[in-house]
């Protein structure tokens, strides 16, 4: 067997110590797949102190974990920290600086700097690994990077995000509103003192930008993604989506057409007859649309101490085996900086919600205001009657250009008898 490969671990809280249960609790068989054992030989964290459920005795602590990046006895570090710049970065740079491999779940981190990082590792001849980056337990990067490598990509697309995707389950289930579904997942853990990353899609914005550069050989852009939270999405909203045969959805999608890269995150609907529809609760799944292998679905838990560690370790059976491919499965120098593709180009199906007022001549304004757009309805649904009050208008709307949809929005929202904001959700085929 070969020597311990040594490794040191930036960041012990849930997944830090999840990485030394498993390294513990699995090392018969990974030593035994690795042809050499994985050792924790040195760790950083905050708080000496702290009980985490493990022994730390036999490990070399460091205060810095800058420091630690250019310990010699160590040939791999493991960040997580989290953070897209401060102490993370600063880390992850020394760390290759001195040839060392890198394994991280900051997909923040990857999303901003993954291009620059990428070029500085495969420089050195080591690795950048951020398989926990993007749907946790799920091995989506090395089905991109390695299994599914003889094929060009159409379109990725996947629930990124498992706090969201259980709000929205949750809604549907009880009813409750967005706020009272919010708190529970509070204290479930599922979702941040500050949810803000979560609801409003910059987490799986993050994971998008990642999986572009995978699918599709450029640069990662995370500015060019177009995000749109949960936040507007209300009970009623999903109560008819469910009449009209889809379920609510917060997805990223990315594709490539005419040389242009749309990567867009907002809440879809799907129809129920989809496999994605069907994922609940805090679990993700990513779909792979690619020219010679047709469809593949990915589905796991998103996050979490079991499912993020386990992919990190896979990252670190990977470098102990001596595996080195590039990081964004096109060489680094060799990424293309692709321009984003303009939301407003967008051609796809509507659903529309209206709070209107319960009196003659309503819809026909609205129709006419559709027609001048050169949009075309679908269906329409009216629940109940409330003759002089505020009643919910719903369309489905045939598919059109995303500008003339906004624009017929604007002159719908500034009719007499609109009394609230539109409410607009894109339909996806699938």
């Amino acid at each position: 067997m070969d020597k311990p490969i040594k490794i040191a671990i930036a960041g012990l809280g849930t997944v830090g110590a999840g990485v030394i249960k498993v390294l513990n609790d699995n090392a018969e068989a990974i030593a035994a797949r690795c042809g050499r054992t994985i050792e924790v030989s040195a760790v950083s964290a905050r708080d000496r102190n702290r009980d985490r459920g493990v022994s730390l005795d036999a490990m070399t602590w460091y205060d810095n974990p800058v420091e630690m990046a250019a310990d010699e006895n160590v040939d791999v570090v493991v960040e997580l920290i989290g953070g897209s710049d401060g102490i993370a970065k600063a880390m992850c740079e020394a760390a290759i600086a001195n040839g060392k491999h890198v394994v991280t779940a900051n997909k923040a981190l990857i999303a901003h700097h993954g291009t620059a990082l990428a070029k500085a590792a495969e420089a050195q001849g080591v690795s950048l690994s951020y398989e926990a980056a993007v749907a946790g337990g799920i091995p989506i990067i090395k089905a991109l990077r390695e299994g599914l490598a003889g094929n060009t990509f159409n379109r990725v697309y996947g629930i990124l995000n498992g706090t969201c995707n259980y709000m929205l389950t949750n809604m549907r289930e009880t009813g409750r509103d967005f706020d009272v579904i919010l708190s529970e997942a509070q204290e479930l853990g599922y979702a941040e003192s500050d949810p803000s990353f979560d609801v409003d899609g910059i987490d799986a914005a993050h994971k998008l930008a990642i999986l572009s550069s995978v699918a599709f050989g450029c640069e990662v852009d995370f500015d060019g993604v177009q995000v749109e939270g949960i936040r507007h999405v209300s009970p009623i909203d999903i109560d008819f989506a469910e009449e009209l045969g889809y379920r609510i959805k917060l997805l990223g999608i990315t594709s490539c057409q005419d040389g242009r890269l749309e990567q867009r995150v907002h809440p879809c609907m799907v129809s129920k007859e989809t496999p994605i529809s069907r994922v609940e609760d805090v679990f993700n799944a990513v779909v792979v649309e690619g020219n010679f292998v047709d469809r593949c679905v990915f589905e796991g838990r998103g996050a979490g101490e079991g499912p993020t560690a386990s992919a990190v370790v896979g990252d670190l059976v990977d470098i102990a085996r001596g595996l080195v491919v590039p990081t964004f499965s096109t060489p680094a120098e060799k990424l293309v900086k692709m321009e984003s593709a303009s939301l407003a180009r967008h051609q796809g199906a509507y659903y529309v919600r209206l709070m209107v007022l319960d009196k003659p001549g309503v819809f026909a304004d609205v129709a006419n205001v559709l027609k001048r757009n050169e949009v075309s309805m679908e269906t329409i649904v009216q629940r109940n009657r409330a003759p002089g009050g505020h009643v919910p208008l719903v369309l489905t709307l045939h598919e059109t250009n995303e500008t003339a949809m906004l624009k017929a929005l604007e002159e719908i929202d500034a009719l007499d008898s609109v009394v609230e904001t539109p409410r607009m959700i894109r339909i996806e085929d699938f």
